[in-house]
């Protein structure tokens, strides 16, 4: 950078940008413990914090991206306090990604057994009447059956 103001700017950038990842890596610790603890409400009730911090993430990394060659420049225990900060947030990162996986597929199955359970009760207990009009208690697979998806 040309100046000391331009440092000064610089290093304010790590400092906040070290102050979203520490706020973002709080926020995936609840998360995962969350998770882990099938505590759906509090999941949800960090939804729209998580957004926002998403956000400021992106648009920090986006801009020392753009800055790449003028992280040279700022001192080497801010750029170590950032690398340790990005490493453990990659961490909490994964591990969100793995907990949230799982977690949706712990719920299609769930919900694909529901419906199986659904299909097959429905079929054992209704009545259908063939091409002639007639009742005919073999031809009901053809039964008409709805299931809301939403997980």
């Amino acid at each position: 950078m040309e100046n000391a103001a331009d440092n000064k700017i610089l290093q304010n950038k790590v400092d906040d940008f070290c102050e979203i990842i520490g706020s973002f890596s709080e926020l995936l610790k609840s998360e995962n413990a969350a998770l882990e603890a099938y505590d759906v409400k509090k999941v949800t009730d960090l939804y729209n914090q998580k957004v926002q911090l998403v956000t400021a993430y992106r648009n920090m990394t986006a801009f020392f991206i753009k800055n790449q060659e003028h992280l040279k420049e700022i001192e080497p225990e801010a750029r170590a306090r950032l690398k340790k900060s990005a490493t453990d947030l990659d961490t909490l990162l994964k591990d969100n990604e793995q907990l949230l996986k799982a977690k949706m597929q712990t719920s299609k199955m769930v919900m694909d057994s529901v419906v199986n359970l659904v299909k097959m009760s429905n079929n054992a207990n209704s009545t259908s009447y063939g091409s002639q009009g007639k009742y005919a208690p073999l031809d009901n697979n053809s039964n008409a059956l709805s299931i809301n998806r939403t997980l």
